[in-house]
């Protein structure tokens, strides 16, 4: 069928009518059109190219093209046990540390790419569907979700977001909407250039090391360890979605904070993780993961939680002056500090010291109320009056108050008893309580100090360190910072000196107590524990030592010389400064468990002094190493004395009546074992160092200063106050074969003995009489 020739021209004529009246609308769309596309394709490339260069300072700078391929951040420096265990860190304000790619989980990877960018792997750093997608919510006003790729998070994290690194320029000071979108076009920018100089597994890495969650925690790492107490490397799809989860809203997804709403944002995750196909292939398998808790294992890392956290203190001191004649910042520059801390032996130590000073604790307390007294005494037994309120004007909170108030004021006085409420250490845990400053003052100044530490003699490695109770309300450590007075740990230094000027553990004294002529003095006689100038029994020096004979110790120390006594002592490791005078013998000379224990640890390895040191080596951020350390090491005595002394502390736990008899059977059963305890005549102090053939390990017990006593001497004996901690200690490793502390013999000189040893077969009733089968070691 044939159209005629008229239809046609009369439908040409209408649409040529109507196109005529339509124009003025039809030119005006395509003007604004062309305008757009104009605006889009080449204006806004153009804006993009003006931020790149900050044209005239109105954007901000952009990073460098070296900043960008070495992104700076700053690192929290991390302190690493002996076994590999993350200790704790020092930080400014963020607690941060960086992880390397194969340091994560396939779990927490793939949970990661799957809930915040899934098309990761397919883009050069920006999600042009994902734009649309947004594009799309804006219009139908319903949000799709965002549209930022995982490059972009971490653009915004290492720069645009991060106040420390401020690319802002003039146009940010217009208002929030102008500064986000020149920060939006820098993300792009820094993004595209992120992905040119890494690949994407370093990109997921340096993401998830910059993304900030709660608790004051940055970093992956530090969010594994704080929620569940692990390293990223071992999260599993539950928990690797709850800190994904939390990477949308720190705050509201906290696990710790809004159990409920971190829940429900992991199960969303897991639905993912579900539709994706990863490990949750079928509904039910959904179901019964959904239906999980989460198993939280919150700890919030502070240099008073966790393990070693008088150590890390004391570390944290060395390494600030350590940082600083090395122009390193020790808060921000990731330094991995390795160092001989055993977190076994560490617990181990730590549990040892709570078992004991909380039983300790209780009778301190029992003792001194049924007394009807305090424990702050003076030297003729009474109690010090004033003792309160001398030691409050030392207190932070008197010196607040009297700088508010004024010096002697009324106000001062009130605010010094006003009560109020705070949290207070107790044996059973923290509790709530209303105390004045007064009150609080009085109460902690009952409290039982103690410090222990524990060294491989060989290697001088401190293997355990617990510098106090608790360390969030008793900030002074007792290993290294306090000094005491030794008591009789000291006599191991005496007879030390006996040995290696050619005594014999056999030589017999009888206990009488020697006089010391002391100028312009009365002659001084040295008493015995029970308060005696002695008995006059004949024993052995050994036996002696063994029992702790005061009478006998003096008159050893008095025909060698009290200024050679000091001169072994500081050869052999102690360090403080030693009156010469005829106390010393009874350890009246200051010293701290660090100097003793590195002492000790002398007479086990052979005669060399090695000092005690707790880092192996320091690492940058890169893991350049910055540092080695090794112990500095000296002959101070030969092998002979050195074993001499080793066979003379075994008395303790051998002879009869041997101070470390108390010591459990199933320590001393198949084990040599050498102890000597110390307590000073004022029952302030109570000490025990303990020697086995691969460990040397020693306690102190006190009060927190010296007027603090225990309420006798009897009851603040070495052996009931001290000696209890290394007992437990060294059962507690006996009892885990994956300690590496094992019973055993003590090292033989490899040149064997000067003298027999068997005082059944060998006795010497003087010092002059020598043993004609043996030839007598006589060194000075």
């Amino acid at each position: 069928m044939s159209t005629s020739p008229s239809l046609i021209a009369t439908i040409k004529n209408k649409i040529s009518n109507l196109l005529r009246i339509e124009r003025p609308w039809i030119r005006k769309t395509v003007k604004y059109f062309w305008i757009a596309f104009a605006c889009f394709f080449i204006g806004f490339p153009l804006f993009i190219y003006t931020v790149k260069i900050d044209l005239f300072g109105l954007y901000g700078g952009m990073p460098s093209t070296l900043e960008v391929e070495n992104p700076e951040n700053d690192l929290s420096s991390e302190v690493i046990s002996a076994d590999g265990v993350s200790l704790g860190r020092y930080y400014r304000g963020a607690n941060r540390s960086q992880v390397h790619y194969y340091d994560l989980s396939e779990d927490l990877v793939k949970t990661l790419i799957t809930s915040e960018d899934h098309r990761f792997y397919d883009h050069s750093g920006l999600d042009f569907p994902a734009f649309m997608r947004v594009i799309y919510g804006v219009i139908t006003l319903h949000p799709q979700g965002g549209g930022s790729t995982i490059t972009q998070q971490l653009a915004k994290n290492l720069y645009t977001m991060n106040p420390d690194k401020s690319l802002d320029g003039h146009l940010a000071r217009l208002g929030r909407l102008p500064r986000r979108i020149i920060q939006k076009v820098k993300e792009w920018i820094i993004s595209i250039q992120l992905e040119e100089n890494f690949t994407k597994e370093e990109i997921i890495a340096m993401y998830l090391n910059t993304a900030t969650f709660s608790s004051n925690t940055f970093g992956i790492k530090v969010a594994a360890e704080t929620y569940f107490d692990k390293g990223p490397d071992s999260l599993n799809i539950q928990e690797a979605a709850v800190l994904v989860g939390m990477l949308q809203a720190v705050t509201a997804f906290d696990p710790n904070r809004n159990p409920q709403s971190s829940l429900r944002k992991r199960n969303e995750i897991l639905y993912k993780l579900y539709k994706a196909g990863y490990k949750i292939k079928t509904k039910d398998q959904f179901d019964s993961v959904k239906a999980l808790p989460i198993d939280l294992k919150y700890r919030f890392q502070n240099q008073n939680e966790g393990l070693a956290t008088y150590f890390r203190t004391v570390l944290g001191n060395y390494m600030l002056a350590y940082c600083r004649n090395r122009g390193i910042d020790l808060y921000n520059s990731g330094l991995k500090i390795y160092t001989t801390i055993d977190t076994r032996m560490q617990k181990y130590a730590e549990e040892a010291v709570a078992e004991q000073m909380k039983s300790l604790q209780a009778k301190f307390f029992a003792e001194w109320k049924k007394r009807g007294r305090n424990p702050w005494v003076d030297e003729d037994g009474k109690e010090i009056k004033d003792f309160l309120q001398k030691r409050i004007r030392q207190t932070d909170a008197y010196k607040a108050y009297a700088e508010r108030y004024g010096e002697g004021s009324d106000s001062l006085k009130i605010a010094l008893n006003l009560k109020k409420k705070m949290p207070i250490f107790t044996w059973d845990g923290e509790r709530d309580t209303l105390f004045s400053s007064f009150d609080s003052l009085n109460y902690y100044k009952h409290f039982l100090q103690m410090g222990f530490m524990a060294v491989d003699p060989y290697t001088g490695h401190i293997k355990a360190w617990v510098g106090g109770i608790n360390h969030k309300y008793f900030k002074y450590d007792h290993v290294k910072q306090g000094t005491r007075q030794p008591g009789s740990t000291f006599k191991a230094f005496v007879y030390g000196l006996a040995m290696e000027n050619g005594w014999s553990p056999c030589v017999i004294k009888k206990d009488i107590s020697p006089q010391f002529d002391i100028p312009n003095q009365p002659p001084w006689y040295p008493l015995n524990a029970d308060g005696k100038r002695g008995t006059g029994e004949s024993m052995t020096i050994r036996k002696a030592m063994a029992q702790s004979v005061n009478s006998i110790t003096a008159q050893v120390m008095q025909e060698l010389k009290a200024e050679n006594v000091v001169e072994f002592a500081h050869r052999v490791g102690i360090q403080s400064k030693l009156d010469p005078v005829p106390s010393l013998c009874l350890g009246t000379s200051d010293v701290s468990l660090y100097e003793l224990i590195g002492a000790y640890a002398t007479f086990v390895n052979g005669g060399i002094y090695t000092e005690p040191i707790y880092i192996t080596r320091i690492e940058d951020k890169n893991g350049n190493v910055i540092e080695i350390f090794n112990p500095k090491t000296r002959e101070a005595i030969n092998e002979q004395t050195a074993y001499k002394m080793i066979y003379m502390l075994r008395g303790g736990a051998e002879e009869e009546g041997g101070t470390s008899l108390g010591l459990s059977r199933e320590l001393r059963q198949g084990n040599e074992i050498g102890g000597k305890t110390g307590t000073t005549n004022d029952a302030s102090d109570g000490w025990y160092i303990g020697l086995t053939h691969d460990l040397v390990a020693g306690a102190w017990t006190g009060g927190d200063e010296r007027a603090i006593h225990f309420p006798s001497w009897d009851f603040g004996q070495g052996g009931k106050t001290a000696r209890p901690i290394w007992d437990i200690f060294m059962r507690k490793l006996y009892a885990d074969p994956k300690s590496g502390i094992v019973k055993g013999q003590f090292k033989r000189p490899a040149s064997g003995l000067d003298m027999t040893l068997d005082c059944s077969k060998h006795i010497v009733n003087d010092t002059t009489s020598i043993d004609s089968e043996q030839p007598w070691d006589i060194k000075h």
